[in-house]
């Protein structure tokens, strides 16, 4: 993302924005409400076009499409892009055919089971609690094998095995040289899964750095310190070659 910019109304909800992440690399992205932390996340997917600035993904200029079918792609935001009416299974199949996969039922079937929801394969999404709406959120980024991970607080509603199979995940999937960008409002969630944690305040990155240089205790109080005096945009630049 280079110079990013995004205004929605009167409101410049992203400026002069740049970030750039490499393969094998996560950075995780800590802000209050309200901070522009969901914005940059839909900018970043190529679900909202940016106001100014460019963004490139896998090279080249990205232009808005519907991201939620890039099989490149693993997003999970705050809208999940699956169907109520459908059963677990059936809304995982659905994507896998949307992803153009081959055995789209298997690889459904395996997507569940890694997310610990095989058991309930056959139930409509609507009887599904917060949490298991999470997991099958998960496991629907999961079932394509994406490059790229965008996640907006992908904590949200796990529980304890919920967290530990998503960390678990994230691990492995960076291993394997996915990149990621993570939304989270928690210091101790951007410490766990970030190579990097940058602060965005105001629509600004206003601090960044490396998880080795940054204790938590340092983190929370820097965190402190930007809530109350705001700040100006810097480049946040990690893993790239």
């Amino acid at each position: 993302m280079q110079h990013v910019q995004k205004r929605i109304g009167e409101r410049w909800v992203l400026s002069d924005v740049s970030v750039v992440l490499g393969a094998g690399r996560a950075l995780a992205v800590l802000g209050p409400n309200g901070a522009g932390k969901s914005t940059l996340l839909r900018v970043a997917a190529g679900l909202w076009s940016p106001s100014g600035g460019m963004v490139y993904r896998f090279g080249r200029r990205g232009t808005p499409d519907h991201t939620a079918s890039d099989p490149r792609v693993g997003l999970v935001g705050h809208q999940s892009f699956l169907y109520p009416a459908l059963t677990a299974l059936e809304n995982l199949m659905v994507y896998g055919r949307l992803y153009g996969l081959s055995r789209p039922k298997v690889k459904a079937e395996a997507a569940l089971e890694r997310f610990g929801l095989r058991w309930s394969a056959n139930e409509p999404l609507k009887t599904f609690s917060r949490g298991m709406k999470q997991r099958l959120s998960l496991a629907r980024a999961w079932l394509s094998d994406p490059e790229l991970l965008l996640l907006d607080e992908p904590f949200s509603g796990l529980d304890l095995e919920g967290q530990e199979l998503l960390t678990g995940w994230l691990a492995e999937h960076r291993r394997r040289g996915g990149a990621q960008l993570l939304i989270t409002h928690s210091v101790e969630e951007a410490l766990k899964v970030g190579d990097a944690v940058a602060i965005l305040m105001r629509g600004r990155l206003v601090w960044w750095g490396s998880r080795d240089a940054a204790d938590e205790d340092g983190l929370r109080v820097r965190y402190r310190e930007w809530l109350s005096k705001g700040g100006i945009g810097s480049f946040a630049s990690f893993g790239s070659s």
